[in-house]
């Protein structure tokens, strides 16, 4: 296991977020990043973020949004104090929840939110080679299925609310599997990480009762060139927007 005693304070979205995290272990790159782009939420709404570990997503989503009212839960002690102490840092109005998502606490239970969103493991459990650091390992394999991710957003997410999930490409077929009548309008959001390159991330976006076609967007690509030819920062001019700058994802 690694030491948390051993940490770093990270910069996001160019400066605007300051973000404490363990120096090894799982570490926030740019996964929640995006994810928080990707959440069309509207000033004065309420957000759920499944799984928030330091706080990544929901204080990038805080700085670009005024006004939510934001809960993160967390399973992990270690990472939610981290959490915490990243939301007073930050000085955002978002409560971290330590909790099993199976098993939320009864208040947490009967609040519906506007928006719901996670970054889930990406890896099966049956299918991969657990870390020696347990924080990494829960966050990259878990023992919770995909399906029950969703069947708590979806629990969660108020009428015609969004659930916004960033997730491996090659676990799309998984992550569907796992959506049923209570969420439609689905939108599918390819990450490119060059023009040519297969997808290797996705983020699925749908709204509760939505019942609208399922839409496959352009892919978003992340660096420019057909391959990495040289040091320094490569990312597309959009992709740049979004990391340092903030910008929201827009869906089409």
């Amino acid at each position: 296991m690694s030491d948390l005693r051993s940490e770093t304070c990270d910069a996001f979205l160019g400066g605007r977020v300051q973000l404490f995290q363990p120096a090894q272990g799982y570490r926030a790159g740019v996964d929640p990043v995006l994810l928080a782009a990707a959440c069309p939420a509207q000033e004065g709404q309420s957000i759920l973020e499944l799984g928030c570990g330091t706080g990544a997503a929901s204080l990038c989503l805080a700085a670009r949004v005024p006004d939510l009212t934001i809960t993160g839960v967390e399973l992990q002690p270690e990472y939610a104090a981290f959490a915490r102490r990243n939301v007073t840092a930050n000085g955002a109005a978002m409560e971290v929840v330590e909790a099993d998502l199976r098993a939320l606490p009864q208040a947490l239970r009967e609040v519906s939110f506007d928006h719901v969103i996670a970054n889930p493991p990406y890896y099966r459990r049956t299918r991969s080679t657990g870390s020696r650091d347990a924080g990494r390992d829960v966050a990259l394999g878990g023992d919770t299925p995909l399906s029950d991710w969703v069947d708590v957003a979806a629990r969660r997410a108020a009428p015609k609310g969004y659930v916004t999930f960033i997730q491996a490409a090659d676990r799309l077929a998984d992550l569907l599997r796992a959506f049923d009548d209570r969420l439609g309008s689905i939108r599918i959001l390819p990450i490119q990480p060059r023009e040519g390159r297969a997808a290797q991330l996705v983020i699925v976006q749908a709204r509760k009762g939505g019942r609208a076609d399922l839409v496959m967007e352009a892919p978003l690509v992340m660096h420019v060139g057909a391959r990495h030819e040289r040091d320094g920062e490569s990312y597309t001019a959009r992709v740049a927007e979004i990391l340092r700058n903030g910008a929201s994802i827009t869906w089409k």
